[in-house]
């Protein structure tokens, strides 16, 4: 952990405080720097790494909840729970569950069943997992207890707060949402730990809500949205919205008579359009030209914050929505193929380019 960093949002870094901290914030060329740990899989496919931070997403009753407790029961447990396969640090092994949403009553019901699905008992406490319920806080005093408990809370390596959307007052500002997420960040790299957070989708469309969305969309480690199935809405799907890994197959699960959630085995998965364009490598040059005919349709040359930015939204209009990291790869990929020409510090479409 870095020195004299847990400060509140007003902290100012003064000359002394600049030369404390340089050398935990200058990169080194000769250093070398471990990859962050990977503690959360699908099928070999890393979601969540320790120093970051990662989302479940999907509308009302699409059960986002129980499928966060399968990640929390698989890592109490060890075990592949669903499709997840968790493995904290054995220094860090203890789960900090926050709930913002939800009376006692209902927070108790998740507690027996991540207690259920990690096979634990559930008639006595379990030190390693501390579940909080901040229903009936202000969202000043839900962040101000989350960072007191991280703060007092030893050896916590997966901290879930299950409705970031009641840490702000306005989820459409974008001070607050920049704000919040940068909490996240700091937290996550200062504690060493991965957060895991939940956020409902738009009604109308496939879009996570606010602005505090689209923050989450451009740094996120790991989006997954949460859908129920159109033939069969007792059947819930997993699929990857944002990911920096290599996308995984989706998969399926359902609520059993037991209350607990099983996966559907052989399932059938009707494509959508973010499945169909898995891959910016493979689409077609019309898709990219149609993508790319939006991107700069309000304006002809961009920096390069603002070409991803315009990039985000040109993809998107075709189905393709992605974060920042795989948008800084499509730009590159745009760049060597001559879709896109760069000027000195501007880019620019070049329509008679071919793949």
């Amino acid at each position: 952990m870095q020195p004299d960093m847990i400060q509140p949002n007003n902290y100012r870094i003064d000359e002394a405080k600049y030369k404390s901290l340089l050398k935990y914030i200058r990169l080194s060329v000769t250093e070398k720097y471990e990859f962050p740990q990977e503690i959360v899989q699908i099928d070999g496919v890393t979601i969540a790494t320790i120093g970051n931070f990662s989302a479940s997403t999907g509308k009302p009753k699409s059960k986002k909840t129980f499928n966060v407790s399968a990640i929390v029961a698989s890592a109490l447990s060890g075990k592949e729970i669903l499709k997840y396969k968790a493995e904290l640090p054995s220094c860090k092994n203890r789960i900090l569950y926050i709930d913002t949403e939800q009376s006692k009553c209902h927070c108790h019901k998740v507690l027996h069943r991540i207690l259920k699905l990690a096979g634990l008992p559930t008639d006595q406490e379990n030190d390693n997992i501390q579940f909080l319920v901040l229903r009936e806080y202000t969202p000043d005093q839900r962040r101000d207890i989350i960072r007191w408990a991280l703060h007092e809370e030893q050896n916590i390596g997966l901290v879930i707060i299950d409705g970031i959307r009641d840490l702000i007052h306005d989820i459409n500002s974008p001070s607050e949402s920049l704000d919040i997420i940068n909490e996240l960040m700091r937290w996550s790299s200062y504690y060493e730990l991965h957060i895991h957070t939940v956020l409902h989708l738009n009604k109308g469309d496939d879009n996570t809500r606010g602005h505090i969305g689209t923050e989450l969309n451009n740094k996120a480690e790991t989006i997954l949205q949460i859908s129920k199935n159109n033939e069969n809405g007792k059947i819930s799907e997993v699929r990857a919205m944002h990911i920096r890994d290599r996308e995984f197959t989706p998969f399926a699960f359902e609520i059993g008579e037991d209350s607990l959630p099983h996966l559907v085995k052989e399932h059938q998965f009707k494509k959508n359009k973010m499945d169909r364009l898995a891959s910016y490598i493979d689409m077609t040059e019309q898709q990219h030209r149609t993508a790319l005919e939006v991107t700069f349709e309000e304006c002809a040359e961009y920096g390069y914050q603002s070409l991803l930015e315009a990039l985000k939204k040109g993809y998107e209009s075709i189905g393709y929505s992605r974060g920042r990291n795989t948008l800084v790869n499509l730009c590159k990929f745009l760049l060597e193929n001559h879709a896109i020409t760069k000027n000195g510090r501007t880019y620019s479409y070049n329509s008679s380019f071919h793949l």
